[in-house]
C-alpha cells in the first residue's frame, strides 16, 4: 500500500528538525515537544491537522515573544526546504495573526514561502483585512523571485484545495484579477499555471467575466494564450457555450454519424481497472475542431452522482473522420476521489454533448 502524505512527519523527521532548532536555540526541549506532538491523538489526525499540531507546540517550546521564535525559525530556515516544512509559514498564521505583528508576519510569508509556500497561511489574514492584503501581494506580484510571484496568484485563488475558501472573492474577484493582469505573461510557467489555476477557481462562480476576460487577453502573447485556455478548462468541460467559440470548437449542435462506448470488463470490484473502447464517425463534411471525452457519474457516499470527465481527444479532424481508441481506467480509491458500490454510467461526451453511454458496475471490495 503507497504511504499516506501525512506519514512524512515522522518521529525522525521531527527530531531532525529538532537538532536544527537546537542548534541555533540551545534551550529546546526536544523530547518534550515531540511527545507533545505525537501524543495519543497522532495517529488519527490528517495532513493538515499534524501541520497545524506541529506549528501549535512550537508555540508552546519556542521562546514566548513571537519576534524571538520568528528569528530563530529564520536562522534555520535555508535547512528546512520544501513540503514537510508547510508549519513554518502556519506558525505565522497561528501565532502572528495580532495587529502589532501583522508587517513582520507579511514579511515572514514572503521569505518562508521561497522554502515551501505560504499559500495556506495567507488565507486567515486575507478573511480578516483583504484590502490590506491584496495591497501586499499586488507589490509580490513584481518580486523578482518567481515563488513570491506565484504566491501573489495562489494564496488569494478563490477555492484553493485544502485551503479555507474565500468568499468575498468567490462573490467579486475583482481585486484578484487585478493582480493576475500583473502576472499574465510572467516569464515564469511556474507562475502562468497558478494565473490558470485562478482563472479556473474564479470561472465556477464568475464565468461571465472570466470570458470577458479571456477575450481581453487573448492573442496577444503564447504565455497568455496557454493562461486563458487553461484557465476556461472547466467552462470548456462544461461545454459553456460562449467558451467552445471563443476557443474555435465547432457551433454545430451534432457532429457525429455514429458514436459508441463499452467497458471490459462490465463489472469489477473496486480497486481493479477496466479498459474503455470508443468509436466515433464525424460528420462529411468540412473540417471541424473536437473535443472527446468520456464522464463517469461516480456514485458518492450518500447515493448522489457527481460526474467528472476525462480527456480523450482534442484536435481539427477532417469530415467523415472514423475515430478510435482506448483507455484504461483506474477504479482504485485515491486521496480525492473514494469509489463506491453501485451502477456507474459511462459517456462519451464529443464537445459536451452526449454522444454514447455504457454501464459498469462497481462492487464493494472485500478488503473495506
Amino acid at each position: 500500500m503507497a504511504e499516506k502524505l501525512k506519514d512524512i512527519y515522522t518521529k525522525a523527521f521531527l527530531l531532525e528538525f529538532s537538532r536544527k532548532v537546537q542548534s541555533v536555540y540551545p534551550d529546546f526541549r526536544t523530547a518534550d515537544y515531540i511527545t507533545s506532538v505525537m501524543d495519543e491523538t497522532w495517529d488519527k489526525l490528517a495532513l493538515k491537522a499534524r501541520t497545524r499540531r506541529i506549528s501549535e507546540k512550537l508555540g508552546v517550546f519556542l521562546p514566548d515573544r513571537y519576534e524571538s521564535a520568528l528569528d530563530i525559525l529564520f536562522e534555520i530556515a535555508d535547512d528546512c526546504v520544501g513540503f514537510p516544512y508547510l508549519f513554518f509559514p502556519d506558525f505565522v498564521a497561528v501565532y502572528g495573526q495580532e495587529e502589532k505583528h501583522w508587517e513582520l508576519s507579511m514579511r515572514a510569508l514572503e521569505y518562508f514561502t521561497q522554502k515551501s509556500s505560504s499559500e495556506f497561511a495567507i488565507r486567515p489574514f486575507l478573511l480578516r483585512d483583504p484590502e490590506r492584503v491584496m495591497n501586499r501581494m499586488t507589490a509580490w506580484a513584481k518580486h523578482s523571485n518567481e515563488h513570491v510571484r506565484r504566491f501573489a496568484s495562489e494564496g488569494c485563488r478563490p477555492r484553493l484545495p485544502w485551503g479555507e475558501a474565500l468568499p468575498m472573492f468567490k462573490k467579486n474577484p475583482t481585486p484578484v484579477l487585478f493582480v493576475l493582469e500583473l502576472l499574465k505573461e510572467d516569464s515564469s510557467l511556474y507562475v502562468r499555471k497558478s494565473v490558470a489555476n485562478n482563472l479556473n477557481d474564479i470561472s465556477k462562480d464568475n464565468p461571465d467575466l472570466v470570458l470577458e476576460n479571456a477575450r481581453q487577453w487573448a492573442g496577444k502573447n503564447s504565455g497568455t494564450d496557454w493562461i486563458i485556455r487553461h484557465g476556461c478548462r472547466t467552462l470548456i468541460r462544461n461545454a459553456n457555450p460562449e467558451a467552445m467559440v471563443l476557443f474555435g470548437y465547432s457551433k454545430k449542435p451534432i457532429l457525429t454519424t455514429h458514436a459508441s462506448i463499452a467497458a471490459q470488463p462490465t463489472v469489477l470490484t473496486i480497486g481493479e481497472r477496466c479498459e474503455l473502447q470508443y468509436e466515433v464517425d464525424i460528420q462529411p463534411g468540412e473540417s471541424v475542431y473536437v473535443r472527446i471525452e468520456y464522464g463517469i457519474d461516480f456514485i458518492k457516499a450518500k447515493g448522489q452522482v457527481s460526474r467528472k470527465s476525462f480527456l480523450l481527444s482534442d484536435k481539427t479532424v477532417s469530415g467523415g473522420t472514423h475515430l478510435t481508441g482506448t483507455r484504461v481506467h483506474n477504479w482504485s480509491d485515491m486521496t480525492t476521489r473514494r469509489h463506491y458500490p453501485g451502477d456507474h454510467r459511462i459517456v462519451l461526451l464529443v464537445n459536451g454533448q452526449e454522444a454514447a453511454h455504457t454501464v459498469l458496475r462497481l462492487q464493494p471490495s472485500p478488503n473495506r
